[in-house]
């Protein structure tokens, strides 16, 4: 711990004062652009964090653990992260951390200054969990070199940090079997999430392994992107309604989109299962009660939150033990859009799913 970095050796590299950098990194508001810049790059490269007064003394814990999720309103982008798929890990978050006498730290992180709100939590908490998309490869990385990190639904396979995620390929690959088999439809097209997603990617992949399976190319890019949310589905829906035909199966990447897909086609005078199929996934509470019920993909977002906090709280009291990485199972949930009729499956249950260490 002798060569930790501190505020002395940032302010020596910038040539700024100590209180410059302190400045910089607990106001977005605070210096010009460029020295902004000098101070959050040179933390970066040292590996430096804000500590909280608590962090100054070994033996001490903060009782607190952090969780970052994106927010990309800044940019016109905020309806690209659902704000129900959100409320749900945090829900869970919170429910491990109380349990354990932790308080939970949440942080919307934007595009523009997040990143000095991100290193502002690390200093004030005991470790982070961190959500896909709201912070560069490059600063989760000098961020972890102070405090314990979880990733949460970022890409599968890293083995740096340990991370929980959903086995979001099989579940979108076992739904479009069941279209493809069951069903025998032969038209279906894949309406995506934000382009960055690692969820709506690996939903993607699952749709497209459904239908190399049963002998169709599939397409090879996601081409009608609804940015996760209900307002998205009906943009892109609107886009297929402007083509001219419609397919005759619409996958979604999530329940919110195809919620906002079923309105324009009701609107459009069009039947559902009848003339279009619609599926989902996610199965939040509202898709059991839209009208068809949606045929969707139960993923235990609740779970992601719970298990996160599991893992930083581990990680936290054993940080050399090796890394873990965690999936969560999905569930296939028939109702009746697909065209299952009314006796497919309805459930009340909250999310549920099992859990696998990898």
């Amino acid at each position: 711990m002798g060569d930790r970095p501190t505020i002395y050796a940032v302010a020596e590299h910038c040539g700024v004062s100590t209180t410059t950098v302190s400045r910089v990194m607990h106001d977005e508001s605070f210096g010009s652009m460029r020295t902004r810049e000098r101070v959050l790059n040179t933390a970066f490269e040292l590996g430096w964090v804000p500590n909280g007064a608590a962090r100054g003394l070994a033996s001490r814990k903060a009782g607190m653990v952090g969780l970052l999720f994106p927010d990309l309103g800044e940019q016109g982008l905020a309806e690209e992260e659902s704000p129900l798929y959100v409320d749900q890990v945090i829900r869970g978050a919170e429910r491990v951390a109380t349990r354990a006498g932790q308080a939970v730290v949440v942080a919307a992180v934007r595009p523009s200054g997040g990143k000095a709100l991100a290193y502002s939590v690390a200093g004030k908490v005991d470790g982070l969990v961190i959500m896909s998309r709201s912070l560069s490869d490059r600063d989760v990385m000098a961020i972890a070199r102070s405090v314990p990190v979880v990733l949460l639904a970022h890409r599968p396979g890293g083995r740096s940090f340990d991370q929980v995620s959903v086995d979001n390929r099989n579940g979108m690959r076992e739904l479009t079997l069941h279209l493809l088999e069951h069903h025998g439809y032969r038209e279906l097209v894949f309406v995506g999430g934000p382009p960055g997603s690692p969820d709506s990617n690996e939903r993607f992949r699952g749709f497209c392994e459904a239908l190399t399976m049963v002998g169709l190319t599939p397409p090879g890019e996601v081409t009608v992107q609804g940015g996760f949310t209900e307002a998205g589905g009906r943009r892109a829906m609107g886009e297929l309604v402007a083509l001219g035909s419609l397919p005759r199966v619409l996958v979604f990447g999530n329940d919110e989109m195809a919620i906002g897909a079923l309105g324009v086609l009701r609107e459009k005078g069009l039947r559902i299962p009848e003339d279009v199929v619609v599926t989902g996934f996610d199965s939040i509470a509202v898709s059991r009660h839209v009208s068809p019920t949606l045929t969707t993909v139960r993923q235990p977002m609740r779970e992601l939150g719970e298990v996160a906090v599991e893992l930083l709280l581990s990680r936290i009291q054993r940080s050399k033990s090796s890394r873990r990485s965690v999936s969560l199972s999905t569930e296939l949930v028939i109702r009746e859009s697909c065209g299952c009729g009314a006796s497919g499956q309805v459930d009340t249950r909250e999310e549920l799913g099992t859990w696998q260490t990898r």
